[in-house]
């Protein structure tokens, strides 16, 4: 499975300064005559090739560049409903009316989704490193900074860590391109201009990957358990309920929330987990679950899946009420078995060791 995110940063939102840390994901890029083709690199462990079209020459330019948004001078939006799209009026790609191929392509292709609805944060000055660090449960001062290649060929890319990026210079336009997604650890994420975005999507295309729109995303999105801003993520539940392990350094000192987070660590104050919940039937986001008549959480999403008869949901369960293979009630009387799901089986919980400051 290989999945590609495209966001072509097409709206007022600004982008991060040569030495940003965060990483974007999913976005596609441009074409050069040389590289092997789309299907070839796809077939070698899961790469893929981002092509652009330049004539005047066969090789990526490696001169220094500015990664902050150019001038809007094309509508991505616009071939997308061409294509046939449903766009919402927040200008999101709802869908292509593919739901289900493009869920089955995710176990059994390759898909692409446009991200260019999400927003990211330009953050500059000497100090910006501190800054983000300071305020995030994140090691910022751990990352890296991407490297620049002659070519865009992402071999060197295969293989590498969930997060490696590299930034290119692609005709005069960047883009960045990294390891895995907010999703999944496999697959790609591109970040590049919109002036090069419609070229690049219709060349992806073209390679036989199939669009995905953002209702079959959700639904990947809630089968693989990754918790979503609004949903899992909101003030009634803090980041170690929620599972991201991975998100959370122990010893990088001070942050907004650190001894909040080491006194739940340290005492064993983590009350409820997130799960996933094979569902009966269909039930609705927020419902309460129970367990012999007793509320033991609540459910935060839910999707009817593909073909509309495969019910899953994520929710909120208290560890001493239940746990894997467990059954709830969740709303009136729909029947539910507590299951792992992928993402957060991948989070890492720090061992004492490492907990240590």
């Amino acid at each position: 499975m290989v999945l590609l995110q495209l966001s072509s940063c097409n709206h007022t939102t600004s982008t991060l300064c040569h030495r940003s840390v965060t990483h974007t994901r999913r976005p596609i890029s441009p074409l050069f005559s040389h590289l092997p083709s789309l299907n070839s690199l796809l077939s070698q462990n899961n790469s893929i090739c981002i092509f652009t079209h330049n004539t005047q020459s066969s090789r990526a330019s490696a001169i220094p560049f500015d990664l902050s948004p150019p001038p809007i001078d094309h509508d991505l939006y616009d071939d997308m409903v061409v294509a046939g799209a449903k766009v919402s009026e927040d200008w999101v790609i709802e869908t292509f009316n593919n739901d289900d191929e493009a869920l089955d392509a995710v176990d059994n292709g390759t898909v692409v989704v446009d991200l260019s609805h999400y927003g990211r944060i330009r953050v500059s000055g000497e100090d910006r490193i501190p800054f983000l660090h300071n305020q995030s449960t994140a090691n910022f001062e751990a990352l890296s900074e991407g490297g620049v290649m002659m070519d865009l060929n992402l071999g060197d890319l295969i293989g590498q860590p969930y997060g490696s990026h590299k930034h290119y210079n692609v005709g005069g336009n960047p883009v960045t391109v990294a390891v895995g997604s907010v999703i999944s650890e496999e697959g790609f994420s591109l970040l590049m201009s919109p002036s090069a975005a419609g070229l690049i999507w219709k060349t992806i295309l073209s390679h036989g990957t199939t669009p995905m729109g953002s209702n079959a995303l959700e639904i990947y999105r809630i089968r693989q358990g990754r918790p979503a801003p609004g949903s899992e993520l909101t003030d009634e539940f803090n980041v170690l309920e929620a599972g991201l392990w991975n998100s959370i350094s122990l010893n990088k000192g001070c942050y907004k929330g650190q001894e909040t987070v080491a006194r739940l660590i340290t005492y064993d104050g983590i009350k409820q987990k997130l799960w996933g919940i094979q569902l009966s039937s269909a039930v609705e986001a927020g419902s309460p679950i129970t367990v012999e008549g007793k509320k033991v959480g609540k459910l935060t999403s839910y999707t009817a899946g593909k073909g509309g008869n495969e019910h899953f949901g994520l929710g909120y369960i208290k560890k001493k009420a239940a746990s894997k293979g467990d059954t709830v009630i969740v709303g009136d009387n729909v029947y539910g078995i507590v299951v792992d799901v992928p993402y957060l089986a991948r989070q890492q919980p720090p061992s004492v060791s490492n907990s240590k400051s």
